[in-house]
């Protein structure tokens, strides 16, 4: 997912102090309906997982939409209907339950590409496995998104269960087209009637599951913002080398457009090969604050180096730099990153050709106060600039950098769970990944927007994704301890909120 939840670095970890009590009445009527639940919604879960949407693929995009329709409906909202788009349609949905505050959920329902080959397990089976952590569902989407998603929807389902309101009304916005980007889903809070439901909301979550072995979790303020592109080379369009893949013998009176790419990309970053080097790139970068710094220093302290190394497979960072460092760089720095190549032939062996056509997969992280739209320009006039106008820039997704206010309502209750729940939180100021919270930060709607949530799982865009459904840690919440947290934070919430929203 675009989002790409970093655990490790991102994970700016505080120690939360503990508050006896919950906020929650008849709180075991309801643990027991979620209970009660368990193999039902895990069922679920697997159901969902052998039902995939891939955008970039164009895979089940309309029974995509229908299926979470279904899912929301059966989990106690009394509306919800699917958004056309200009690309993959959105689904949004409303559970009033009378009450004077509104939250805000979104939802992705699509999933990245696999290969099945590369998987342990089918990659749409789901399948319950053994881990160290304890008992976890393995598939395509386990943990990025629809795992902590169905924990959400399971603490809805207990209060349909028990026949009881819930606290607050929800308002729910999902995309099917996360993974490139969310190219479309601007159209879909642009619909009038998403978003006069959606401005009565006091802010945004989406679901998460990033606690670490130490049951330590985030609430993620912020996200760097994300624009997917395909840069291409070809003989046809540049007008010189060839129009198809040609015999490599030619290479000595025929020019190379795969060549001609590579030459290209490296004017993008700096010597060093990370730095990005595209002319005006840090004109409007925002340093971060003394704050945000605070914050990040405080969970360099408490986060464990060695372990997250492991967990990426690197052995040092760039340049050597100490964790702190690098802490702060993961946080402040946008990047230019080459996602994958093509060109030629790719297979066993060679085949002694000159390619008519190269193209460079990448994608851009960006932070306050760059945007897309002026990424993108800067983008084309550097290759310009440097005589690389024949290079086609094909944008297929993306949307700018998002914040929200730490002090803000919904974080404040947020903070109030977890204090109750007696877990270790962080306030991480901005993750390296990205999600499309913008699009309810910035206007029209100016509300927070954040990651939140316990639970954990990992192989997010890679082989074998999990998900964890039984802790063997008591520190770390399986998936009915997830979807209970859930119903206690509602409570939190509506007995924080002014009567008046």
């Amino acid at each position: 997912m675009m989002r790409n939840w970093v655990t490790g670095l991102a994970l700016l970890a505080t120690a939360a102090t503990t508050s006896a009590g919950a906020a929650t009445p008849g709180r075991g009527q309801l643990q027991a309906a979620v209970k009660a639940e368990h193999s039902a919604n895990v069922k679920r879960l697997q159901d969902w997982i052998a039902h995939p949407t891939i955008a970039a693929e164009k895979t089940n995009v309309d029974k995509g939409a229908e299926y979470m329709r279904g899912l929301l409906l059966d989990a106690g909202f009394q509306q919800a209907k699917i958004v056309p788009t200009s690309g993959v349609p959105g689904v949004f949905a409303t559970l009033d339950a009378g009450a004077p505050t509104t939250l805000g959920i979104y939802f992705m329902y699509d999933v990245k590409q696999y290969v099945p080959s590369e998987w342990s397990s089918p990659p749409l089976e789901a399948r319950l496995v053994d881990r160290p952590e304890g008992k976890a569902i393995v598939g395509r989407g386990a943990v990025n998104q629809k795992g902590p998603e169905m924990a959400f929807l399971a603490a809805l389902r207990a209060f349909k269960a028990t026949g009881r309101k819930l606290p607050v009304n929800i308002v729910l916005v999902a995309e099917g087209e996360e993974e490139i980007a969310s190219p479309n889903f601007h159209e879909v809070i642009a619909n009038p009637e998403v978003q006069a439901a959606m401005s009565k909301a006091i802010g945004v979550f989406i679901p998460g599951a990033g606690q670490e072995s130490n049951g330590a979790t985030s609430i993620d303020l912020g996200a760097k913002g994300a624009i997917e592109l395909q840069l291409i080379s070809s003989g046809e369009h540049w007008g010189r080398g060839p129009a198809k893949d040609v015999h490599s013998s030619l290479m000595a009176i025929v020019d190379s457009p795969a060549w001609r790419l590579v030459k290209a990309l490296d004017t993008l970053v700096a010597d060093d090969g990370h730095t990005p080097a595209i002319d005006g790139w840090f004109e409007n970068v925002v340093p971060l604050t003394a704050r945000q710094k605070e914050l990040i220093a405080q969970g360099v302290k408490n986060s464990n180096e060695v372990e997250t190394k492991a967990q990426l497979g690197v052995k040092q960072w760039i340049d050597n730099e100490d964790y702190l460092t690098a802490s702060y760089r993961l946080a402040q720095q946008p990047t230019v990153n080459i996602q994958g190549l093509v060109s030629g032939y790719t297979g066993p062996g060679g085949k002694t050709v000159l390619p008519g056509r190269a193209e460079a997969k990448i994608d851009l992280r960006l932070v306050p106060n760059m945007t897309k739209d002026e990424a993108v320009a800067k983008l084309k006039a550097h290759l310009a600039k440097r005589g690389f106008s024949d290079i086609i820039v094909n944008v297929s997704g993306g949307y700018g950098p998002t914040q929200s206010d730490e002090n803000s309502l919904l974080v404040q209750s947020q903070i109030r769970t977890l204090k109750r729940a007696g877990v270790e939180y962080s306030l991480s100021p901005r993750l390296a990944g990205s999600w499309p919270g913008v699009t309810f930060t910035g206007p029209p709607l100016k509300l927070p927007a954040v990651g939140f949530g316990l639970g954990t799982g990992g192989g997010a865009h890679a082989p074998n994704e999990w998900y964890l459904i039984h802790s063997s840690n008591p520190k770390v919440a399986g998936f009915d301890e997830s979807a209970m947290f859930y119903v206690d934070y509602l409570y939190d919430l509506a007995e924080m909120a002014p009567k008046g929203r």
